[in-house]
């Protein structure tokens, strides 16, 4: 009898509790989700925001997720979205079945949170929400964070003659995916009417066209655009070694031209020849051939970089800046594939970018031993490309919205590329990394106390705007509000205070260079 007991109190050990209310189910519109406990905070990962955009449903608009019996496990990532291999270390992939959103949720209760709903960057060919972790953010910030991908490369930006939506695939995925968020905020604790969207480098220009796109209405009621190409051409050689000046932004037809050779090249003459007999693999060898988004669409019917200017866009509080180094990154890149610049390759992109105007760029970015030609010429795209274009464009924010700049200047930001001759300084993408901590197959390099203290310094900064659409908060620097004329910003780095970034940039040099 006493080992029979033991049998039956042995097997009754070994059944699982179920408990009979969990707090980390939540129910959103497609059904039941189990979250996971960390402590003091909750992540939801891997949640379909879309219905998978295979087959039939390559190239067209993101249809509803459907909807599930039970409780789904939201514990692990969705697939990312299709990408060749990068130099960060992530691996390659043609999954294009990856529509997917990460919320991460702080464990305290109290009132309805902000909503934060991040765009990735990575040229609109690489990337995925997923790398970025968000605790800190909503953890210090008390604000529920979203993370989201959206189809990337030919599966994101393809066109082809007479297809709707050509070039914009991946800006309705990040449209769907900001309605998923609107309808379903509240099961995480969120206010479905004080959503920020923010984003750093393509996903900022993503919000640069969202802020010019007529469906995107209503959709966010902030914005936080950091490192971004919006309204200025890019010098010849500036992205890649012989690439020309091009605009962010592709003008209608010409990628539909293009969209249609690559159809020849597969052997077919329709879309519904390459959706029916052509593979994601089929199509991986033409996935960086569409690296960008175009215009002229029911989607973005005009260039944003025009409705910006012309102040079109839709009205929100504005957050915006970029990085004091900006194209150290890139250059970075570039030199460690191939080798630094010469002195006579810096003269001969001078001319290449800026003809005639060339001998006055190279008088006021001129070489000695301590500015070596590649770090000569990332401070000339830095300028002419990022720094300058945009305090031009907060200005025009900052005649018809409340417009917060910053420039991010920590030159002690730790790299996360292979060394270079030069340092990187305040990188392109390295404030990134005081936002959030990375997964997903990306490394997430150790901050010091100092950058640390920086770092939680821009989280309240950030979460306060997402509260209020105003950054000032108890205990930081005052951050003033940027006049239409102002040329002094908020610079974030160890002694956060004010700096003027047209003289530090040489904008008025920029000012009449026309690329």
């Amino acid at each position: 009898m006493v080992k029979i007991l033991a049998l039956a109190l042995a097997a009754l050990l070994a059944v699982p509790v179920v408990p009979t209310e969990n707090p980390l189910v939540v129910r959103i519109e497609q059904g039941e989700i189990r979250g996971v406990d960390l402590g003091d905070y909750q992540e939801y990962n891997g949640i379909p925001y879309a219905a998978p955009p295979v087959g039939a449903l390559r190239w067209r608009s993101p249809q509803p997720a459907a909807a599930w019996t039970g409780v789904r496990d939201a514990s692990a990532l969705g697939p990312r979205c299709a990408q060749a291999e990068s130099i960060t270390g992530t691996t390659a992939t043609d999954e294009e079945d990856c529509l997917y959103l990460n919320v991460t949720t702080p464990t305290a209760g109290g009132p309805r949170k902000s909503v934060m709903v991040w765009l990735h960057g990575g040229g609109f060919v690489e990337g995925s929400g997923g790398e970025y972790d968000p605790h800190r953010l909503a953890v210090r910030g008390e604000v529920v964070v979203v993370t989201i991908n959206y189809r990337l490369g030919i599966f994101g930006n393809f066109g082809f003659p007479g297809l709707e939506g050509s070039g914009t695939f991946g800006l309705e995925d990040q449209q769907a995916a900001l309605r998923w968020v609107r309808r379903n905020a509240a099961a995480f604790g969120g206010d479905s009417g004080n959503i920020t969207l923010f984003g750093q480098s393509a996903g900022g220009q993503s919000i640069c066209a969202q802020l010019a796109a007529p469906a995107a209405a209503g959709l966010f009621q902030r914005a936080i655009i950091q490192s971004s190409l919006c309204t200025s051409a890019i010098p010849a050689n500036a992205l890649a070694p012989g690439l020309p000046t091009v605009s962010p932004w592709e003008a209608p037809g010409s990628v539909a031209v293009r969209g249609k050779a690559v159809a020849a090249t597969l052997g077919c003459s329709t879309v519904d020849c390459l959706r029916r007999e052509k593979a994601a693999t089929d199509l991986m060898p033409h996935f960086g051939k569409f690296a960008g988004l175009s215009y002229g669409s029911t989607t973005l019917p005009e260039n944003p970089a025009t409705v910006l200017a012309g102040g079109g866009a839709h009205d929100v509080p504005m957050l915006s800046g970029s990085t004091r180094d900006e194209m150290t990154y890139l250059q970075g890149i570039i030199d460690h594939a191939t080798q630094p610049l010469t002195p006579r390759q810096y003269l001969d992109y001078l001319a290449d970018a800026f003809g005639a105007e060339a001998g006055r760029v190279a008088d006021r970015y001129p070489l000695s031993k301590s500015i070596p030609p590649s770090r000569a010429w990332a401070a000339v795209t830095t300028d002419s490309a990022f720094a300058c274009p945009t305090l031009k464009r907060n200005q025009a924010f900052a005649r018809r919205s409340p417009t917060y700049a910053y420039e991010f200047a920590d030159h002690t930001a730790p790299p996360t590329l292979p060394p270079v001759t030069y340092p990187y300084g305040a990188y392109h993408s390295a404030d990134a990394l005081y936002l959030f901590d990375f997964r997903d197959g990306v490394t997430s390099p150790a901050l010091t106390s100092a950058q640390q203290r920086l770092a939680d310094s821009m989280i309240s900064y950030w979460s306060t705007f997402a509260r209020t659409g105003n950054p000032n908060t108890p205990g930081l620097p005052r951050w003033q509000q940027l006049r239409p004329t102002d040329v002094a910003v908020q610079s974030l780095a160890h002694g956060i205070r004010r700096t003027n970034v047209s003289r530090a940039h040489n904008c008025d040099l920029w000012a009449t260079i026309e690329l």
